[in-house]
């Protein structure tokens, strides 16, 4: 299982550090979640929700580490000014 959701985890993680794509990840990550036609669907109740689980988990991860590095940053920038 390892040897599948590594390679993805780590696409995601460096497409949406990347700022040229980075909004496209966060809102098709929110498309897929709000979306009634998942890849997995529903319909199958564990596994549907794990589906779910581990792209919201990805996106609220990915996320707040990005806006915890920007106000480390802003922090440092204020202090040395």
């Amino acid at each position: 299982m390892k040897f599948f959701t590594q390679p993805l985890y780590a696409w995601y993680r460096s497409t949406i550090r990347n700022s040229k794509y980075r909004w496209l990840i966060i809102l098709g990550s929110l498309v897929y979640l709000l979306s009634p036609l998942n890849i997995l669907t529903d319909a199958l109740p564990i596994v549907g929700w794990i589906d779910d689980g581990l792209i919201a988990t990805l996106l609220v991860t990915e996320v707040s580490q990005i806006l915890l590095e920007q106000l480390k940053t802003r922090k440092s920038d204020k202090a040395t000014a």
